[in-house]
């Protein structure tokens, strides 16, 4: 259940997604790869893995520092290995009915990962794939950088502000806080308990929408 209900009572003209940890939980297989990069780079995994999620391959790469690497190639065999590897990667619960109950228009994914991992994992998932799809390559600066949200609330025709962000991740969070959209957090994938001043739900399974007569979206509690 939600810790602030303040998005259950105001219409929307769109609502944007992250992918991973918001519509699917691709954590093992993230964390299966990214072991393996770490370690051939002699990196500490307990205190790297944390800081993966939700950010874009090469922005964890070059957080690294590391010297005489060819960044864009790290990332390039990151993403590949991660096309290759879906095992585990399933829906968080109620997720693709709760999308296949949009209005085409109305809804866009905005994801790190890059367009080919993005959908393979959705495929992989169950979940479909939206009209509008931001990713890796649509934007110069990735999360915790509101762009790719902003880009998506553009090319969906509205304003960020008509907009609810559905987001898990601590970067996400941040770029959904400086977009100007609403913020609903999905705490599925999360271990534990979260402390945020944002509505937080820990699956689609109780929520629905309802469309108003202008148009908007309105989540509902079912």
């Amino acid at each position: 259940m939600p810790a602030d209900d303040a998005v259950f009572n105001r219409a929307y003209r769109a609502f944007l997604f992250d992918m991973d940890g918001t519509v699917l939980n691709s954590i093992a297989a993230a964390e299966r790869i990214w072991t393996t990069w770490a370690l051939r780079h002699g990196i500490d995994v307990a205190s790297f893995l944390p800081t993966i999620h939700g950010a874009r391959a090469i922005d964890t790469v070059n957080r690294q520092g590391l010297p005489g690497i060819d960044a864009q190639a790290e990332a390039a065999w990151v993403t590949q290995a991660e096309i290759e590897d879906v095992e585990g990667i399933v829906e968080v619960s109620g997720a693709a009915r709760f999308l296949q109950s949009l209005p085409a228009r109305q809804w866009a994914i905005v994801t790190s990962a890059p367009k080919a991992l993005a959908l393979r994992r959705m495929a992989a998932a169950g979940v479909p794939a939206p009209a509008v799809m931001i990713t890796a390559e649509d934007v110069s600066a990735g999360k915790p950088d509101p762009a790719g949200y902003k880009l998506a609330a553009e090319r969906l025709g509205v304003e960020i502000g008509e907009c609810l962000i559905f987001e898990d991740a601590s970067v996400g969070i941040q770029a959904a806080e400086t977009s100007g959209a609403d913020l609903l957090v999905i705490t599925s994938t999360h271990p534990h308990p979260m402390d945020t001043p944002h509505a937080t739900l820990e699956s689609y399974e109780r929520v629905g929408v309802a469309l108003c007569a202008d148009g908007q979206l309105t989540l509902q509690q079912l």
